[in-house]
C-alpha cells in the first residue's frame, strides 16, 4: 500500500525508494518526488553558504583579534571543522564549488557585521569586502596573519588552553 506524503513522510520516502529501485513507475508520486529531489540540492547550497559564513567570520576574528588566539581553541577548531566539512560537501557535490566566490561575496556584509558585534571591534576596522580569495578561504594551510597583505603558510598548532 502506498504511503501518504502528508501523513507519514518517512514511510513515503521508503516506499518511493523501493518503487524506484524496483522500476515500479506507476507507484511513484512524481510531483512530490521531484520537489524533494530539488530540495536536496537547495539544502546542500544552504549548508555550503552557512558554513562559508561561519568560516569567513572566524577567519576575520583570527586576523583582527590575534591576541585572543591563545585564550582557547574555539576559533582554531571552528576554522578547521568548517574547512573539513566544506571539503566533504564539495567532494559530494563538486558543481557547488563554482558558487563559492559569489556566496562569500553575498554573505560578507552580514559576516562583517556579525564579526564586529561578536568581537566588540568597530565595523570600520573590518574591510568592506572579503580580503581573501575563495581559494584562500578554503585552503587548509591558509591562516591570516596580523598583516592584511600576508598570511602564514603553516597550519598553526591549536593554542594551548589559557593558564588559570
Amino acid at each position: 500500500m502506498a504511503s501518504d506524503y502528508d501523513t507519514d513522510f518517512f514511510e513515503w520516502t521508503q516506499h518511493q525508494a523501493a518503487a524506484l529501485a524496483a522500476g515500479h513507475m506507476s507507484e511513484l508520486d512524481l510531483a512530490n518526488l521531484a520537489e524533494e529531489i530539488e530540495s536536496l540540492g537547495k539544502r546542500d547550497r544552504r549548508e555550503l553558504a552557512s558554513r562559508l559564513g561561519v568560516l569567513v567570520m572566524h577567519l576575520l576574528k583570527w586576523r583582527y583579534q590575534p591576541e585572543r588566539r591563545r585564550t582557547g581553541r574555539s576559533w582554531w577548531n571552528t576554522i578547521r571543522t568548517q574547512r573539513r566539512d566544506i571539503r566533504q560537501l564539495l567532494q559530494q557535490s563538486p558543481s557547488l564549488r563554482r558558487l563559492v566566490p559569489e556566496m562569500i561575496e553575498a554573505a560578507f556584509l552580514d559576516v562583517r557585521f556579525d564579526a564586529s558585534q561578536q568581537t566588540g571591534l568597530s565595523l570600520e576596522m573590518f574591510p568592506a569586502t572579503c580580503p581573501w580569495t575563495a581559494e584562500q578561504v578554503l585552503d587548509e594551510t591558509f591562516w591570516p596573519d596580523e598583516s592584511p597583505t600576508s598570511s602564514t603558510r603553516q597550519i598553526p598548532f591549536p593554542p594551548s588552553p589559557a593558564s588559570p
